[in-house]
């Protein structure tokens, strides 16, 4: 599975049966995701004390558009790759949604429940 942040407001306005569709996407060509082991880092990164955020759990063999492992953006020697998906996540794909509130120093790490896979909710 892969996960993507995204604030719950964006997710909640998705249409029932519509694919999500990242405002990367159009940006830059893909919607950014992570894997368990390193959703931390750009949740710490890029929404540090946020506490607006969903986790959309997502299984790449249902989404029917390309997955690519690539480096961080902007690229940091050392640093894991990330999956990014080349095409909108059809509802089928997501899984589960989960929470993701900042610790109390902001920071983030993966909820309990993942721990868990068959934790979430589902859509």
């Amino acid at each position: 599975m892969i996960l993507h942040i995204c604030p719950a407001d964006v997710w909640n306005a998705v249409p029932a049966g519509e694919p999500y569709e990242a405002a990367s996407l159009a940006e830059v060509g893909f919607v950014h995701c992570s894997d368990p082991g390193t959703v931390q880092f750009p949740a710490d990164r890029l929404y540090a004390g946020r506490t607006d955020l969903v986790l959309l759990r997502i299984d790449p063999a249902r989404l029917g558009v390309p997955v690519r492992w690539e480096p961080a953006d902007p690229p940091e020697p050392g640093a894991p790759w990330f999956p990014h998906v080349y095409g909108p996540i059809p509802p089928e794909a997501v899984v589960s949604v989960h929470p993701f509130p900042p610790r109390p120093d902001g920071s983030f790490r993966l909820p309990p429940e993942l721990a868990d896979p068959g934790g979430g909710t589902d859509r």
